[in-house]
């Protein structure tokens, strides 16, 4: 009887493909400080430990929630530490939180200005624009 060996890694195309993501974004987490380096085979393939998977996956669910890279490997050092990193995800979030607030008042201003814009335009028998604007003689705020 052959006796069949564990695998107990995985090479980088495998990871990837558990993880929905390309072989050069598991390049890019470890060059980055997200992943550690891995061990190598005597030809040079990455072995990741399928604890990698988990990891990977906190990741992206970091991303999702709008965190940059430098934020995730924060998060990642005090988690590591095997201390509870709630207290510094929340001051990132709560960041985040502030920046989403900012970003949906800079997109709800730029959608009334896109009514207001769309309420000036003239229904029918629309003339040709003056040379250098986009809006006919007569219609405020379109040709800045």
């Amino acid at each position: 009887m052959i006796a069949v060996r564990e695998r107990t890694a995985l090479r980088v195309g495998e990871l990837a493909r558990i993880c929905g993501m390309s072989a050069d974004a598991v390049r890019y987490y470890e060059r980055s400080g997200l992943l550690a380096a891995p061990e190598r085979t005597a030809a040079g393939y990455r072995l990741y430990p399928y604890s990698t998977i988990e990891r990977v996956r906190f990741i992206q669910g970091c991303q999702r929630l709008g965190l940059r890279l430098n934020e995730i490997v924060d998060l990642l050092q005090v988690r590591d530490t095997g201390e509870c990193p709630c207290e510094p995800a929340g001051v990132l979030l709560r960041r985040r939180l502030d920046e989403l607030d900012r970003e949906i008042a800079r997109l709800n201003a730029l959608r009334a200005d896109l009514r207001t814009m769309v309420k000036r335009l003239p229904d029918v028998d629309c003339p040709d624009p003056l040379p250098g604007t986009w809006c006919p003689p007569g219609n405020e705020g379109g040709d800045s």
